[in-house]
């Protein structure tokens, strides 16, 4: 039956997606006969207006079957728009259903999203087409033993493979005190490997000093942890990744300090007083000090040793942004941008500067948020946040896509899937969606084969996390999921990322489980395998770069769907059930087996199989 209404299809709504200020939108209805149907109306609302306007629909075409209407629309300037469709016959309206087919209701429904961006909105090209590798820097790899530590405080782990140390402190608190020794000299050791995967992009969790294993408390945003090495050592790793097609990103904290840093010194390591002794310190405007805090200051999230700092501070905001700032100093380093952490936490506007900081540095330099919902209508403190419209982020990291894929590898439906990577891919600007990081695993979730292979770990605590390991026959299960999951992926709009150590299948439920030293000596090569191939496909397939989405069909066990450019496409079916599934791809008839991955591409015209098998 032909839909009234399906915001995926050219047909109904012409451009696709998301749109650039002042583009002329395109809006049909094809209307069964026997509604009797005869003046529509489209109703819009631009976000933040309670009221939606409405606009007559006027008559396109009559069929034998149906009676076509249109409209065109031409948002002004960037935001959200908000639309149905009323019937003006029994009160019969248009909301949003699956996969973007109208729902036809008397009942008030969700309206459908028209997301519009900047006109001049763009992201770098480099990065398209690449692969993504995210590196833990204390746990990747260590260049030589260590003979010392650079603070009393640190304890060194010379057993590689054991458990990080996750037992609390008398306070109730984790001290996060145990380092593996990997540093920026092991990561620069590893290029060849990482590059033998097709890493084109590497993301360091935070390099700069700081007095914890993960180095989100920042102690001094211009050096490097003595742990980890030098400006040097950090400037000949740049070198060589460029050499090899490789960029690196940071990681930028910048919502909060550490409690114990040089700009706030409460544990008085430095020699100078900080702004929690002294009043007059110049880094005391970047604190908010008050009695109504349980420690005297605000802190992120309630924990004392992470003060937070005032954003909206200029002299904070130039030391951040402004000339021969934290941003200027590492890019004319060697780094080719900046992840921003907690992005929702900071104000739009000082995103927007961190963003004129980093282009000023060069178009192609990167800068993508931590954001775990959909970043287009995201609230946070109470207002609509407007980083992904084109003066604030590049992109974000994609949790929607993660939670989608690995809930559908690991026994959900395909329809639900296909209609989560749907809306967003709908939603967002088009160079955003093209630059998305999409993983399975990150330094803040349970690693991916233990999220789809393992018990759940809601309502267990550290102890029973730590004892918890797969049995032979789920780590198989976890494996042959895993692969699917990958494949999706390197094949959905955006860039893949590698958590490290997910490519041999590590395992670990949350912190600090999942953030255990790499298994250098494993002898899985199941997932090695499938994402080297993986990335060989995206380099010869130039529609996975930045070619257009859509689902061709979904079932409970299966997802069938296009990428598609100007000159090439490439038809994707993952196939999650335990029987074959014929089907066509690009005229070809097929039969995809069991827990495979099949792509044809329209420049191979030959199918390719991808599984752990």
């Amino acid at each position: 039956m032909t839909p009234i209404y399906d915001s995926q299809k050219q047909f109904y709504k012409s451009p696709y997606g998301a749109v650039a200020a002042g583009t002329s939108v395109t809006f049909r209805i094809c209307v069964p006969l026997s509604y009797g149907c005869q003046s529509p109306r489209f109703f819009y609302k631009r976000d933040g207006s309670d009221v939606f306007a409405a606009i007559p629909m006027q008559h396109q075409q009559t069929t034998d079957t149906d009676v076509v209407f249109t409209i065109s629309f031409t948002p002004p300037q960037a935001g959200l728009y908000f639309y149905y469709f009323d019937l003006y016959v029994d009160y019969q309206k248009l909301f949003r259903g699956s996969l973007g087919q109208a729902v036809v209701t008397t009942e008030q429904g969700e309206a459908y999203q028209l997301t519009v961006y900047e006109p001049d909105f763009k992201t770098p090209d480099g990065v398209k087409g690449g692969v993504m590798y995210q590196i833990f820097p204390d746990r990747f790899f260590e260049s030589a033993p260590r003979t010392s530590m650079p603070f009393n405080d640190r304890v060194y782990r010379t057993d590689k493979t054991g458990e990080p140390y996750f037992y609390p402190t008398e306070t109730g608190g984790f001290l996060n005190m145990d380092y593996y020794g990997g540093d920026l000299e092991g990561i620069r050791m590893k290029l060849p490997y990482l590059s033998g995967l097709g890493v084109t992009v590497i993301y360091l969790n935070p390099i700069f000093e700081a007095h914890s294993n993960h180095r989100y408390n920042t102690a001094n945003y211009m050096k490097i942890d003595p742990l980890l090495g030098t400006e040097k050592d950090f400037q000949h790793l740049c070198r060589d990744a460029s050499a090899l097609g490789i960029r690196i990103i940071l990681d930028g904290v910048f919502s909060h300090t550490g409690s114990d840093s040089i700009y706030f010194n409460r544990e008085q390591r430095y020699p100078q007083p900080g702004a929690y002794q002294d009043p007059e310190n110049p880094y005391r405007p970047w604190y908010d000090f008050s009695p109504q805090y349980a420690c005297g200051y605000r802190s992120w999230w309630g924990f004392e040793t992470l003060p937070e700092v005032n954003e909206n501070d200029f002299s904070y905001r130039q030391f951040i942004c402004g000339k021969d700032g934290v941003i200027d100093h590492w890019l004319r380093l060697g780094a080719s941008g900046f992840r921003l952490d907690v992005a929702d936490e900071l104000p739009d506007d000082f995103i927007e500067e961190i963003r004129r900081a980093v282009k000023r540095n060069g178009p192609d330099k990167l800068l993508i948020g931590e954001v775990w919902e959909d970043a287009t209508n995201k609230w946070s403190y109470g207002t609509r946040r407007t980083y992904l419209l084109g003066k604030g982020l590049d992109s974000v990291m994609n949790y929607p896509f993660r939670t989608a894929v690995l809930n559908f590898v690991k026994g959900g439906s395909g329809l639900a899937a296909a209609d989560s990577i749907t809306r967003i891919c709908e939603n967002y600007p088009a160079p955003a969606l093209h630059t998305l990081m999409n993983f399975l695993s990150t330094h803040d979730t349970v690693r991916a084969i233990t999220e789809i292979a393992g018990e759940s770990c809601e309502g267990h605590d550290r102890y029973w996390q730590s004892k918890r390991r797969l049995s032979d026959e789920r780590y198989e299960y976890g494996i042959q999921r895993m692969a699917l999951a990958y494949a999706m992926l390197y094949t959905l709009p955006g860039i893949p990322c590698i958590y490290y150590g997910d490519e041999v299948a590590m395992q670990g439920y949350k912190d600090p489980f999942n953030r255990a030293y790499f298994e250098w000596d494993s002898n899985e090569q199941r997932l090695r395998r499938v994402v080297r191939q993986l990335a060989r496909l995206r380099e010869q397939c130039r529609a996975l770069w930045d070619g257009g989405f859509t689902v061709l069909k979904a079932t409970e066990t299966t997802l069938h769907y296009s990428r598609h450019n100007d000159s090439d496409t490439a038809e994707c079916f993952i196939n999650c059930g335990n029987a074959h599934v014929h089907t066509f791809m690009l005229g070809r008839a097929v039969a995809v087996p069991p827990l495979h991955f099949a792509v044809c591409t329209s420049t191979a015209k030959k199918i390719a199989f991808f599984s752990a098998e």
